[in-house]
């Protein structure tokens, strides 16, 4: 049970991104929405973020004022080699007129391993507190944290590293087709340092598996799980803020496909699911405290 008042429950907002990569393609008859579109049809199905990418110079004051217009949160992608990357980055970063959430981080450092990456890491995190701009390394494959067990190692060493959680790669490169006991101890020990969370379901085979029509899954338990267990422990050290949960399903060929299927619709629709399931995990975690007070 969560050791919270309701003082501190309603300082506590959970912040529901669509990701602009799930918009690739996104459009009608006409062609591909135009990004005012896109941002405008994002804030009428119910997101209050959106997760992207940093906008070039001459369009930085469009984007602003398109999001305060749907008075929507932004947040970032970075994708550092190593530490002069950031430090370029977040340079760029604090340019932007409008205001940043977040970056998050896939350092794309995989054979990166042991002291180095520990120091690659710290460093970015110093650099973070230096620019004032939360910058969250994502457990990713493919880079720096590739591996769960030695993420786990880094954040022993790093106990206020913070991180995007998407723990469809662990499944995936797992083959996690049931979660042992002994995975679940790793899971839960990196889900202490949860800041943000990507939402996207893994089968142990494929990386992005679909919902079903009514939003279930046979493994939705197991990614609810670790959901919810992530926004507890945010909302545990956290007295205010916002948390953020990316719908961040990827197009085509990420997303496998056939041809009787309209996948962009389908994309959109589950995105939509994965946002109420959030929003359930959310309500349920209030509702705990509401009665424990």
């Amino acid at each position: 049970m969560l050791n919270l008042k309701m003082s501190t429950l309603i300082k506590q907002k959970l912040d529901v991104q669509m990701a602009w990569w799930t918009l690739s393609g996104m459009g009608d008859e006409a062609g591909e929405w135009s990004d005012e579109e896109k941002i405008k049809r994002v804030a009428e199905d119910g997101f209050t973020g959106i997760n992207g990418f940093l906008p070039p110079p001459e369009k930085a004051s469009q984007w602003q004022e398109w999001m305060e217009q749907h008075s929507l949160t932004f947040s970032i992608n970075a994708y550092p080699t190593n530490a002069h990357d950031m430090e370029a980055f977040l340079d760029k970063a604090l340019e932007y007129s409008g205001d940043i959430s977040l970056i998050n981080a896939q350092v794309k450092a995989p054979f990166c391993t042991g002291e180095h990456a520990i120091a690659l890491l710290d460093r970015i995190h110093t650099l973070s507190r230096q620019a004032k701009l939360p910058v969250l390394v994502e457990t990713h494959r493919g880079t720096i944290t590739q591996d769960l067990l030695r993420t786990v190692e880094y954040v022993e060493r790093l106990p206020d590293l913070p991180l995007t959680i998407d723990f469809s790669h662990y499944v995936l490169t797992g083959e996690m087709h049931v979660v042992s006991q002994e995975a679940e101890v790793y899971f839960q020990r990196l889900l202490q340092q949860t800041e943000c969370i990507h939402g996207r379901i893994s089968n142990g085979e494929q990386i992005q598996v679909r919902l079903n029509a009514d939003g279930g899954h046979e493994r939705l338990n197991d990614f609810s799980h670790w959901w919810q267990s992530g926004m507890r422990a945010w909302r545990t050290r956290h007295s205010s803020g916002c948390f953020p949960f990316v719908c961040e399903l990827g197009p085509p060929p990420y997303a496998l496909v056939d041809e009787a299927t309209d996948e962009k619709a389908i994309r959109w629709k589950q995105s939509l699911q994965l946002a109420d399931i959030a929003r359930r995990l959310w309500k349920d975690i209030d509702e705990e405290v509401s009665v424990s007070v």
